[in-house]
């Protein structure tokens, strides 16, 4: 059975985006990373897809007029290489309603914290400064409007006293990089359906689309 073509977009160190490479290469993983695509050059992300032997393409958002006129020139990349699922992993671009219309139902994100609390940059630190005693990760599908998408899966990490920033997104990345590859599974295998605007996974109890972290 033909694997699922997935494109990820990048602007940075690529560690979500490696995550799903890794998944890719176990050989009962029903999706194949067709595509990386970056909106910048400097990317790390770019030498690592690169050095695994994928497809890469870097698209300068500052080449084009407008946001759309960047979205479309990602989206031809995209359809060049079959990509039937696109997953944003670090890709710092705020969109346009035209891409993720164009992608609807076929577009993932993964936020650093629990949505709906703390939606965009900073979000650890916002936890923190909220006096959050559980953080965590999102994978969401992507909407119009930023991290509000519906729900997919989400991983919980406490906040420990003394944690920055730092201390706490270095905790979430590695649940990040456990729940990604999952969420992109169950997509590929057809279990994801959106319904009243929740998401519902075929075969997995509502409760275990929350993953805890094993921290103490």
């Amino acid at each position: 059975m033909a694997k699922l073509k997935v494109g990820v977009l990048i602007s940075g160190r690529g560690s979500n985006m490696a995550s799903l490479v890794r998944a890719a290469w176990e050989e009962d993983y029903p999706a194949e990373i067709a595509c990386v695509v970056s909106n910048a050059a400097d990317a790390p992300g770019v030498k690592i897809a690169r050095d695994a032997g994928i497809a890469t393409a870097v698209i300068p958002h500052g080449d084009y007029p407008d946001r759309e006129t960047f979205e479309r020139a990602v989206t031809a990349e995209l359809d060049k290489h079959g990509v039937r699922l696109v997953a944003l992993a670090g890709f710092m671009r705020v969109l346009s309603p035209w891409f993720p219309q164009y992608w609807q139902g076929r577009i993932l994100n993964i936020h650093p914290s629990l949505l709906p609390a703390f939606k965009g940059l900073d979000a650890q630190r916002k936890a923190i400064d909220a006096g959050a005693r559980v953080s965590g990760c999102t994978v969401h599908f992507v909407v119009p409007e930023i991290d509000g998408g519906p729900i997919v899966a989400q991983a919980a990490v406490r906040v420990l006293a003394g944690d920055t920033a730092d201390t706490l997104a270095n905790r979430i990345l590695q649940q990040e990089h456990r729940l990604y590859p999952l969420v992109v599974r169950w997509f590929a295998e057809g279990r994801l359906r959106q319904k009243d605007g929740r998401v519902e996974v075929t075969g997995v109890p509502p409760g275990a689309t929350l993953l805890f972290s094993e921290e103490p």
